[in-house]
């Protein structure tokens, strides 16, 4: 990575630990509250603790990242050797995290440009990504942003759940669709629309909700090059079988990543989560 514009993103990109390294992107953790305790997703909390606490209905909560813990990764960037500053983040439609980094960008020490991607999970570690291997080929803040912006606008996102009750509980779904949902007990189908979750699909099942899922997946991506996430919450196994079925089904296949989402996003899907990333190269 060039050594004058770092890439900053945040914790929700779950982008793999050894890309992180090869790229040098930094991330900047947002906080979730369990019970009376706050822990940095990603250091102090796993995915694994999350899921045991809903399923025993303990209180849950995310919060964005301050101002000032933006500004000391601002700070250590510039204090590396960075001119300049590409911090690339969820959408503003989930948290305040975006509006963070603007407040702390004011006063950087160096230039940065602040996006919101209008994406989440590795939809937006799809973007940092893009952004770095431009800096990586001397590209200036301007090229960088505009390739995350680029490879934004082409990716889509798809998910299953198998109740609505959590995305209602955080105001991340309509309750009208949530309580739509349970009374039809049936299964939803998600996407990431315009920064914001919507319900496509509903269906009767688990299984054929992510037969549903997988078929979807495998008609967007098409037969051009694309790179794929599977995610889920306390499903592996599930996780698996579709990465090995888009494996097969998917020719234009590049790069396919398969990761356990952290404790803020599962905060709100709940356990069972499985979710799929398509993004085009």
């Amino acid at each position: 990575m060039s050594r004058h514009v770092a890439i900053i993103t945040d914790s929700t990109a779950y982008l793999p630990p050894q890309a992180m390294e090869r790229h040098g992107i930094t991330s900047v953790p947002l906080t979730v509250v369990l019970g009376d305790r706050a822990f940095e997703e990603g250091t102090e909390i796993s995915a694994r603790s999350l899921a045991l606490a809903l399923q025993k209905r303990r209180s849950v909560t995310t919060s964005r990242p301050s101002p000032e813990v933006f500004a000391a990764a601002y700070r250590e960037a510039a204090e590396a050797g960075a001119t300049a500053i590409v911090s690339l983040h969820l959408s503003a439609e989930f948290s305040g995290t975006y509006d963070a980094a603007v407040l702390a960008a004011k006063d950087a020490p160096v230039p940065v440009r602040v996006v919101d991607t209008g994406m989440v999970a590795m939809a937006l570690g799809f973007c940092a990504l893009a952004a770095a291997e431009v800096v990586e080929g001397d590209g200036t803040p301007d090229e960088a942003v505009a390739a995350a912006e680029k490879r934004a606008a082409g990716t889509s996102a798809y998910f299953y759940v198998d109740t609505l009750d959590y995305l209602r509980r955080g105001g991340r779904i309509g309750t009208a669709q949530a309580l739509l949902g349970s009374a039809l007990a049936v299964k939803p189908l998600l996407q990431l629309d315009g920064g914001r979750i919507e319900l496509l699909e509903k269906v009767r099942t688990a299984s054929k909700a992510v037969a549903r899922l997988e078929e979807i997946v495998a008609e967007r991506a098409g037969t051009s090059p694309v790179d794929i996430a599977v995610h889920h919450l306390a499903a592996p196994d599930r996780a698996t079988a579709l990465a090995e079925r888009l494996r097969e089904r998917v020719p234009g296949l590049g790069d396919l990543h398969l990761s356990e989402v952290g404790a803020v996003i599962g905060a709100h899907t709940g356990p069972g989560l499985l979710g799929a990333v398509i993004s085009p190269r």
